[in-house]
């Protein structure tokens, strides 16, 4: 049992630095595509939610694509075929030139393309959720649409959807390994290269278990947090 736990420790004879590394950058990627990913589902439920008819085929359709594609096709098609892309793009201007695209940058696209899909119905529900009263008094007191929902709707949709939100995030914490595929040094990648040298694989995917169970656990902690905060003054079903 010494013998595996040093495997943990910290220097050349160890792997910790290495875990430890993959680990700070698996919360790096989860952190930097949350608000990408709420960005583009508010923008997809607000078309959803429009009167628009086209809008609401374009929300239809990015909705039913990104949903319904496997999340790592979506980082094939977003890393590989983004360089393609640009390269051709960038061989318009400049002969011969050739463009690759970040990996981490291509995380966060790929990722945050399956997060606004997922959470684009989450914010959709909660818009629909304001008092469809509220929203005409507004409109009687001359408020534009915009206005109306920027300091009506916007300010209460947040209390409806922090719960399925905060499941969109777990998923998107588990969804980060993903991205190792693409040779990006996060939590699996240094766990897969560990397990590759040392050959203990049950160890170090236990290690890596537990580092996400942690992960997953403040995560729990910090939307209890935020969704008693955003319910404070609301009466809860049962009276409680």
């Amino acid at each position: 049992m010494l013998n595996l736990l040093e495997l943990l420790s910290f220097g050349p004879n160890g792997w910790g630095d290495e875990i430890l590394q993959g680990a700070l950058l698996t919360i790096e990627l989860a952190l930097v595509t949350l608000p990408v990913g709420i960005a583009i589902g508010l923008a997809v439920a607000v078309a959803k939610d429009s009167r628009s008819r086209a809008l609401r085929a374009v929300g239809d359709l990015y909705t039913t694509v990104f949903r319904g594609l496997p999340e790592l096709l979506t980082l094939f098609i977003v890393y590989y075929g983004g360089q393609m892309l640009l390269t051709r793009l960038a061989g318009y201007v400049v002969e011969g030139a050739h463009i690759e695209v970040n990996q981490f940058v291509a995380g966060v696209v790929a990722l945050g393309l399956v997060l606004g899909a997922f959470s684009s119905e989450v914010l959709l529900a909660a818009i629909r959720a304001v008092p469809k009263g509220q929203k005409e008094a507004a409109s009687a007191l001359g408020l534009s649409g915009w206005n109306t929902f920027r300091l009506v709707t916007f300010p209460q949709l947040w209390r409806v959807a922090l719960p399925g939100l905060s499941n969109n995030w777990m998923v998107l914490l588990k969804d980060t390994s993903l991205v190792s595929v693409i040779a990006i040094s996060d939590l699996m990648r240094q766990t897969s290269i560990a397990v590759g040298v040392t050959k203990q694989p049950f160890f170090f995917y236990l290690v890596a278990c537990l580092i996400y169970l942690v992960f997953s656990g403040l995560s729990s902690v910090v939307f209890s947090a935020l969704e008693n905060r955003a319910s404070r003054g609301f009466k809860r079903v049962g009276g409680h």
